[in-house]
């Protein structure tokens, strides 16, 4: 588990390439609360949104998830934790005004990053310059 990276994943690099190219701005890794060691892949502060770029083995995917078949059981309660997580954190941002997305590493990332550009451009305060 160590060898795997939390940051900067293959997927991930490629939707932020992608959201860079429609000109938007943004946060890698960053806090949205200041007063909380959770950090989310990608942050638009101003418009209050987050990004989560989840793997399909980490974070439970309905479709492609598949348990390994050692130590099933250790890893099905890890994968419920990181699921249960990924909740509580999602019900905290939207009680605090973000909107939170969710974003499966075999999500078509050219349309999500377009589909995002459409969101944070609706969510942006008046009066602020464009990205």
């Amino acid at each position: 588990m160590q060898s795997t990276p939390r940051r900067d994943t293959k997927g991930e690099l490629k939707l932020r390439s992608a959201l860079h190219r429609l000109g938007l701005r943004f946060r890698v890794d960053a806090k949205p609360w200041p007063t909380k060691r959770h950090k989310t892949d990608i942050l638009f502060r101003r418009a209050r949104v987050l990004v989560y770029f989840d793997g399909c083995f980490w974070h439970g995917c309905p479709t492609h998830c598949t348990m390994p078949l050692h130590n099933a059981d250790w890893w099905r309660a890890k994968i419920e934790r990181n699921k249960g997580r990924d909740r509580e954190l999602q019900i905290q941002a939207e009680s605090d005004g973000w909107v939170v997305c969710r974003v499966w590493e075999h999500d078509d990332l050219a349309a999500t990053a377009l589909e995002l550009a459409v969101l944070v451009r609706e969510r942006m305060p008046a009066g602020t310059p464009d990205l």
